[in-house]
């Protein structure tokens, strides 16, 4: 029996030192994960509905750096619309950084939200190798920003109290009262 060399087929991105590689990785990790919080999310409809369309979207999103451009103004704008939903039905919740806790769904938000972010960082490398449209930076901020949020209405929705973080590192700063409350 010939004995081959198996090296490149089980590691075929090492071949490829760009940045874009990293990028891809990092957001074929986020749509898996997002998958993962959609089959947490089947009985709350809203967000497993706004999963579902987020899934094939942070594919787009991979693609977008090395194929053709494929998140656009109105994708943009419908995540915006999503934040905007979120952050309302979660008003009064959250007032400082809390811990990423809670229902098993909220936390596979959480790890969402992480995700998105090490994509955004990801995408940093890649536009100091290559022009990266803004669009791509403006997207993947926002969505760390409504994943977040997703995973704070998931408590809400269960019933689970968000717990605040209070941070040795950084001093704490006093609560801003609204205007009218």
């Amino acid at each position: 029996m010939v004995k081959k060399d198996l090296r490149y087929l089980c590691y075929p991105f090492m071949r490829e030192s760009a940045s874009t590689v990293d990028f891809e990785i990092r957001t074929d990790s986020l749509t898996t994960r997002i998958g993962q919080a959609a089959s947490l999310t089947k009985d709350i409809p809203i967000v497993y509905e706004d999963l579902m369309y987020l899934l094939p979207m942070a594919y787009h999103l991979n693609g977008s750096v090395r194929g053709k451009l494929a998140i656009n103004e109105e994708d943009l704008y419908r995540l915006s619309s999503m934040y905007d939903f979120y952050v309302a039905e979660t008003d009064g919740r959250i007032d400082r950084f809390v811990l990423p806790q809670g229902t098993a769904a909220a936390c596979a938000l959480h790890v969402c939200r992480s995700e998105a972010k090490k994509s955004v960082r990801a995408l940093h490398k890649v536009s100091l190798e290559r022009e990266v449209p803004d669009i791509l930076f403006n997207y993947t901020n926002l969505l760390a920003n409504v994943l977040f949020y997703m995973a704070v209405y998931v408590n809400k929705d269960k019933g689970v109290e968000e717990i605040q973080f209070v941070s040795k590192s950084y001093p704490t700063r006093p609560i801003k009262k609204k205007v009218g409350k």
